[in-house]
């Protein structure tokens, strides 16, 4: 599920440092792009920061105001492209699309740049550097750590193709407690097809070909008999 864009002003050294990292989940500093402005959907550019990339999140520092910050992790960063058309916004910039929590009574309405502004609603952010020659760096460095953070995989997609077949053996997973390993047969030319979903043809396909195993056992005995006789 999507977070958003929300506050952040956790800083080291008294709250006048660097921000704050989830270090023991391995977060690191990717980039540290100084004097960057930020736009929040329609709003005006706000007093210029620092931008700190890390391997989890995108993380705005105000320079003026050290209270103020803004962060959003990259799995909510559903699209980010540089922008140099002034006809699609004023200053060369980064642009950003931020995935939201839709709200069954929220009704979709422009962000006019004059009420209150509610962070978790925001779907676009601009990112503004006073160099905008490290645009390009800025955007290298956006497709790395979005690549650090695919996005995840719902419980109910990853158990739906959770099948996995083999030359000797046929594994059904996903299933209820107390579902296993069901070996079908030796031979891959002797399975029988079976599309994802039949979990209930599993045990007849067992039952054949123990039946089958005993006709095979059965037509040997036979053999044997006349054999002796002759």
């Amino acid at each position: 599920m999507a977070v958003g864009l929300r506050e952040f002003a956790r800083r080291t050294g008294n709250g006048s440092g660097t921000p704050v990292l989830d270090e023991s989940n391995g977060e690191e500093i990717m980039h540290v792009q100084p004097s960057v402005a930020v736009a929040l959907g329609n709003r005006s550019l706000e007093s210029p920061g620092t931008l700190y990339i890390t391997s989890r999140k995108l993380i705005w520092l105000s320079d003026v105001d050290i209270a103020k910050g803004y962060a959003v992790d990259f799995t909510s960063i559903s699209l980010h492209a540089v922008s140099r058309d002034p006809e699609a916004y004023s200053s060369p910039c980064l642009y950003t699309q931020i995935e939201v929590e839709e709200e069954e009574d929220e009704e979709d309405e422009e962000d006019d740049g004059e009420g209150v502004l509610e962070l978790s609603k925001i779907r676009e952010m601009r990112l503004v550097p006073s160099d905008s020659t490290q645009l390009d760096t800025l955007f290298d460095v956006f497709c790395e750590c979005a690549e650090l953070n695919p996005e995840p995989v719902e419980e109910e997609e990853e158990s739906e193709h959770n099948w996995v077949f083999s030359a000797d053996q046929m594994v059904v997973g996903g299933g209820a407690e107390g579902d296993g390993e069901w070996p079908i047969s030796q031979s891959p030319t002797s399975v029988i097809g079976l599309s994802i979903g039949d979990e209930g043809l599993a045990q007849p396909m067992l039952e054949l070909h123990i039946n089958d195993q005993r006709f095979d056992d059965a037509e040997e005995m036979v053999h044997e008999s006349e054999t002796k006789d002759h």
